[in-house]
């Protein structure tokens, strides 16, 4: 069995005791450091070479945007989730942005955590639910007009399936919505993450928007 070793990043010690401790009752979990800033996350970050970080976003003297950017120019393949009380939608964009591997906020289930964290060894990316809406919602507001460099390798079921990503629904939703099965949204979906190069369905729910397919 593969462990997944995690480092836990937040001022609050009585959270981290207590979110170590639960993360300790996976087998398949070993939290193999903890930090109490920024500063010292990127120090051991760099030195235990863990699979996640699990970082919170306000903190003193380095703060988890700037922590989150230089943990990732350090290995850029290493999963950040932060793991905030923030709902601000201008926080998770940036984060989106620079990198994380997803958006939770503290008060989300126990067992969408642990998913959460194995999703993003995985390579997915992850957001709370009420963060999707709002993660598109920011970037539809502020989306650049670019270029469809690679748009017309879709077929134009798959293209409709990627203005419902930039919605923030779930296969079966979009579904519904086209007529068809889920196991068929499924199948579009793998294939507009190939052909767009992306990893996941949030990150070709960021393209859509920034491509103005959003409705």
């Amino acid at each position: 069995m593969t462990v997944i070793k995690i480092l836990l990043v937040d001022d609050h010690s009585l959270f981290r005791s207590g979110l170590k401790s639960l993360l300790q009752r996976q087998d398949d979990f070993e939290v193999v450091g903890e930090a109490s800033g920024g500063l010292e996350g990127v120090k051991l970050a760099h030195q235990l070479e863990p699979d996640v970080v699990l970082l919170d976003l306000d903190m003193p003297l380095m703060n988890g945007k700037e922590a989150l950017e230089q943990m990732l120019s350090i290995n850029n393949e290493l999963a950040v989730l932060m793991l905030t009380v923030s709902e601000d939608g201008a926080d998770l964009a940036d984060c989106m942005r620079l990198g994380a591997r997803g958006y939770l906020l503290k008060n989300i289930n126990i067992d969408f955590l642990l998913d959460s964290i194995r999703r993003a060894v995985d390579g997915d990316s992850v957001l709370s639910p009420e963060m999707t809406s709002k993660l598109v919602a920011r970037l539809r507001s502020n989306a650049p007009v670019a270029a469809p460099s690679k748009l017309e390798l879709l077929t134009p079921r798959e293209l409709e399936t990627l203005v419902w990503l930039a919605k923030g629904v779930s296969n079966k939703h979009i579904a519904r919505g086209m007529g068809v099965a889920e196991s068929t949204i499924k199948v579009h979906v793998q294939n507009i993450l190939r052909k767009l190069e992306l990893s996941s369905r949030v990150q070709a729910a960021v393209y859509a928007v920034e491509h103005q397919l959003h409705q």
